[in-house]
């Protein structure tokens, strides 16, 4: 046992005669002696800086078009299990799955389309946004991408890229379709909103100094609220006007007014005649129309309401979405050839894909 005496007494203590002990000389460190290490503060063009796509995408590709001059860009992640094809929504580009992307090649593989006047694609007319060309455009690219034989195939599409998910699904020529994912995008809501859409065009933004600007704005303006993923996909939504020195939208979508209403005129039905499992993911729940909501209760299609998220449900919050595209999968038992049932082996498909 230690000898009591070699302990130094607290300078409160007092000895056994009332005396007050000797204070020790040393001096106790003061919580306040040093300052914290504090974060480095980030400048608003750190904060807002471009991120490239290769963080997140394993490649990226150019898919020209046989017979014709149309080239469209695709980025893809993973390597097994089904194809998880996205199509983005109107003045998006494909970069918009980017974090979602890393997440669901864990799992299956991602290819994220630009589409037709959209990101670096480039065809003979970018402003032909019919929905008939939209819905060639797709599958010219999987027939480019896979012959005859193409993997199964899980069309994911938001907003105008859902309704062409759909009415490619629809059409019922892709014959390794597997499932369809629609991101929220109902006929009801959609269709009451076409009035609106030329104002809401107009009174955005049009012009940005730098990129970090149009990054910045995106976010404090709304349109997505996820940081990371803007500074992803607002540069390829951007091109520079070498008249105004500035940087402004690429995708000229207020002069394609002329093809809004095929878009979703009749989408609702559409979506419900699909012979595949079908996932409606919505940011409201207000936004169902009596067609799917009938169909809602009967059981067609599976419906998640994503909270606390804007229009962009795959940006906002990109984890729970690809949770979401991967419980989708594992649910219907998708596998890289189609629906795989217990017990027996399912080959690969050797139909043709018929472009129509």
């Amino acid at each position: 046992m230690e000898n009591s005496s070699n302990l130094t007494s607290l300078p409160e203590e007092e000895t056994q005669n009332g005396e007050n002990a000797p204070q020790s000389t040393a001096k106790l460190p003061s919580a306040f002696s040093s300052r914290p290490v504090r974060p480095a503060i980030q400048t608003q063009s750190e904060k807002y800086a471009p991120l490239d796509w290769s963080s997140f995408f394993d490649q990226e590709d150019d898919v020209s078009i046989p017979d014709s001059d149309n080239v469209f860009h695709v980025y893809k992640a993973g390597t097994e299990g089904p194809v998880v094809f996205c199509l983005h929504g109107g003045g998006y580009s494909g970069l918009s799955f980017a974090l979602s992307a890393s997440k669901i090649k864990e799992k299956a593989r991602v290819v994220a389309v630009d589409l037709r006047g959209h990101g670096k694609s480039y065809t003979e007319n970018d402003l032909d946004l019919s929905i008939e060309t939209l819905c060639n455009d797709v599958l010219a690219i999987l027939k480019t991408m896979y012959g005859d034989s193409p993997p199964a195939i899980v069309l994911v599409g938001h907003s105008m890229g859902g309704s062409i998910a759909v009415h490619v699904a629809a059409k019922k020529v892709v014959p390794s379709l597997a499932g369809l994912i629609v991101v929220d995008v109902v006929e009801g809501t959609a269709m009451a909103s076409l009035i609106h859409m030329q104002k809401i065009l107009s009174n955005r933004m049009q012009h940005f100094s730098t990129i970090e600007k149009a990054i910045e704005w995106s976010v404090k303006g709304g349109s997505l609220r996820n940081i990371e993923s803007a500074r992803v996909s607002i540069p390829s939504t951007l091109r520079y006007d070498d008249s105004r020195k500035c940087y402004t939208h690429l995708a000229r979508l207020e002069e394609t007014e002329q093809y809004w209403r095929s878009w979703y005129e009749g989408l609702s039905e559409k979506f419900l005649s699909c012979p595949v499992p079908k996932l409606l993911l919505l940011a409201g729940t207000d936004r169902l129309d009596r067609t799917l909501t009938i169909g809602q209760m009967q059981g067609k299609f599976q419906m998640v309401v994503v909270r606390h998220t804007g229009h962009a449900i795959q940006e906002d919050v990109p984890d729970e979405f690809a949770n979401l595209i991967l419980n989708f999968i594992s649910r219907n038992r998708i596998g890289p050839h189609g629906i795989e049932i217990p017990g027996i082996r399912r080959p690969s498909s050797t139909e043709p894909l018929e472009l129509k």
